[in-house]
């Protein structure tokens, strides 16, 4: 190799490898700052006199809003460049910090909220994109698994590091969003300084939203996956927003650690059945996450009738293996129902329903939160979930029964 092109090779080396993992800090300490206010919402309920159906409202403006920032730029990376989607992403997540750390009452938590909504949407589909782009020659695969396993990670660590601020820190409902603007803006400097991946960028801005749509011959396989995707995040859109208030009802307790752990064992062991079940077959994988769903579903409704603690708190470390292995089946299988040119717009259908099924399910359970108590609406809920998840199971069977027919015979 002439000694110039060797530099060169040496120098984009380290560059691209940098950039990966910048890009990775960046998504986990997004996905973080997304569940700190999960283990502080027992506190606004105490400090503001919310009620948990407003909670719940809270927690779901902010998947309403990623799901906006997702769909109407999700490309933008494609031609204005990864690095100033990604800085505007940042930007705005300093600027969502600030309003949480200024948040006097309900309508500045609304207005934090939203735009840390914003932020995450208009920052997904870049910090996808990148991974992939920039993961290490010896290690391609390493993109797609810190795309998966990045978002449970970032939850688990806010929400026990929320907890811990909460019960040991002073001020935390204003410590724990100056810390989260140091850190974006540490980010903000290592996006600025890492080299740019996409290969058309430099282009004009022009805001191209997200087509959705579900090739005709996949529609039928779609709609079984899918049932698995609701399940999925309806639990986890519950756990966000309502999950600490109920193990510290259950615990008589006020140590908001307990809260916060309770989001980081369910974002915990969701990581760690992701990690081990990452080369097992989609279909396959998404078989056992639903067992593991049903079987985590079953010990929350054991724990709930017994009303106690410790055993709810091993439900959820089951259903979060069970939450994890299931998200990741489905969505692989799901990804591979469509070519790759269409792959985007079949993933945006996917999202609609993700995001769709964090919130909707959430708001419902802290408006009947108000009527008939947490408890009476948590055993309806999970029961109504451990239906879907069934339902789901054995449509997710059939279809793999089928596809393995199907290969034997071609």
């Amino acid at each position: 190799m002439h000694p110039a092109a060797h530099r060169a090779a040496h120098a984009a080396g380290p560059a691209r490898g940098s950039g990966f993992w910048v890009v990775g800090a960046v998504l986990v300490l997004l996905m973080l700052s997304s569940s700190v206010p999960s283990a502080l919402y027992v506190l606004y309920q105490q400090q503001w006199g919310l009620s948990s159906g407003i909670i719940t409202v809270v927690f779901a403006l902010y998947a309403v809003t990623v799901l906006a920032g997702l769909l109407l730029f999700g490309s933008l990376s494609d031609t204005l460049g990864r690095r100033p989607v990604l800085g505007a992403g940042l930007v705005l997540a300093i600027v969502s910090m600030a309003l949480f750390a200024a948040a006097d009452g309900l309508a500045l938590l609304l207005a934090a909220r939203a735009v840390q909504g914003l932020a995450v949407g208009l920052a997904t589909g870049a910090m996808g994109a990148a991974l992939l782009e920039l993961a290490p020659p010896s290690r391609p695969a390493l993109g797609a698994q810190v795309n998966s396993a990045g978002p449970t990670v970032g939850i688990g660590l806010g929400g026990i590091g929320a907890g811990l601020l909460v019960q040991f820190a002073p001020a935390p409902t204003v410590l724990s969003y100056l810390l989260l603007i140091g850190a974006f803006a540490l980010g903000l400097v290592g996006v600025v300084r890492m080299r740019e991946s996409a290969p058309g960028a430099g282009g004009r801005f022009r805001v191209v939203p997200h087509r959705i749509h579900v090739p005709a011959g996949a529609r039928g396989r779609f709609a079984v996956l899918v049932l698995s995707i609701v399940a999925v995040w309806s639990v986890g859109g519950f756990y966000l927003s309502l999950g600490p208030h109920l193990v510290l009802s259950l615990l008589e307790s006020t140590n908001y650690l307990v809260g916060g752990g309770t989001v980081a064992l369910l974002a915990g062991a969701a990581t760690v059945a992701q990690l081990l079940l990452g080369r097992t077959e989609a279909l396959r994988t998404a078989v056992i996450g639903l067992c593991g769903l049903l079987a985590g579903l079953g010990l929350v409704l054991l724990a709930l009738g017994l009303g106690s603690a410790p055993v709810f708190l091993v439900a959820t470390a089951v259903l979060g293996s069970g939450w994890g292995a299931a998200f990741l089946g489905s969505f692989r299988a799901l990804s591979a129902l469509a070519d790759p040119a269409h792959r985007g717009e079949l993933t945006a259908a996917v999202y609609v329903f993700a995001y769709l099924a964090m919130s909707v399910p959430a708001v419902l359970a802290g408006m009947l939160t108000n009527i008939h108590g947490l408890h009476r609406t948590s055993v309806g809920f999970m029961a109504a979930v451990a239906g879907v998840c069934a339902l789901a199971l054995l449509a997710t069977l059939r279809l793999a029964a089928r596809t393995k027919a199907e290969g034997s015979t071609a």
